[in-house]
């Protein structure tokens, strides 16, 4: 029989902790959004699903909720293929101007994003897209873009490119021979980034503060609203909802790169 060293039992109490303390907030709002009280009680004194009930009839909450869903499609179907078309250049070029342009691509991640929100609303300002939907839309396209580029990039080190360039010596051209040879083989990895981009474009809060507005408030920017006047039970409801989004669609980008396709 193995014995487990004190060095391993230390780690794992401490991943434990680690992820205890990751999930707690979850293990807290979550049945808070079944409760029956008018006001967030932990624990519940009875549980009840009318804040459930409260969020999808309530007209204000659904048209958030359309905004924030249109614009996360619409930021997957503009930043995938673009992202694609990122790193499958940066991956063939040998040029320096390449790493720069990677480099560029990934500022998102890191200048910090109450920086990159004041940036963007003074650059909307003046040309006009403060609270519209296009305005929503390239502002998560930007910041979504990079979850595409660095998991594409990924796929790309493990394909094997001679596959490609014995399909371009049998005569398809570059464009041809990507979609019939590289992209079937980089699909998961394609997908896992489109996923990425719709969280990303989901969750966005600081951004759509400083940019949304009028019928054009996603869903994130409407619950700090809430929160302002008054908090109720509702905003935890709202909140269980997306974070279970945002798990499922992890879960399903985490399944498809482990099976590769």
């Amino acid at each position: 029989m193995m014995r487990t060293s004190p060095a391993r039992i230390v780690l794992y109490v401490i991943s434990a902790l680690v992820l205890v303390y990751l999930i707690l907030p979850v293990l807290i709002i979550a049945p808070i959004s079944f409760s029956s009280a008018r006001f967030l009680t932990f624990p519940p004194p009875s549980f009840s699903l009318r804040w459930y009930q409260q969020y999808f009839s309530n007209p204000a909450w659904m048209q958030a909720t359309r905004v924030t869903l249109t614009v996360a499609l619409l930021t997957v179907v503009i930043a995938t293929p673009l992202g694609v078309a990122a790193a499958y250049a940066i991956s063939q070029s040998k040029l320096r101007i390449m790493r720069l342009i990677h480099m560029a691509l990934l500022l998102p991640l890191v200048v910090p994003i109450i920086i990159t929100a004041v940036g963007i609303f003074f650059v909307y300002a003046r040309v006009g897209l403060v609270a519209t939907m296009p305005g929503l839309v390239l502002a998560n396209v930007m910041l979504g873009l990079p979850y595409v580029v660095i998991s594409v990039l990924a796929g790309l080190q493990s394909f094997d490119p001679a596959q490609e360039m014995v399909a371009r010596s049998l005569g398809m051209n570059r464009l041809r021979s990507f979609f019939a040879v590289t992209l079937p083989q980089i699909k998961s990895s394609v997908v896992a980034g489109g996923i990425f981009a719709f969280i990303s474009a989901m969750d966005e809060t600081i951004v759509a503060l400083f940019i949304s507005g009028g019928q054009y408030q996603p869903l994130t920017k409407r619950m700090f609203t809430a929160l302002r006047d008054e908090i109720d039970p509702t905003i935890a409801a709202i909140s269980t909802l997306m974070t279970a989004a945002s798990f499922m669609l992890v879960l399903l980008a985490s399944t498809r790169q482990k099976r590769g396709g």
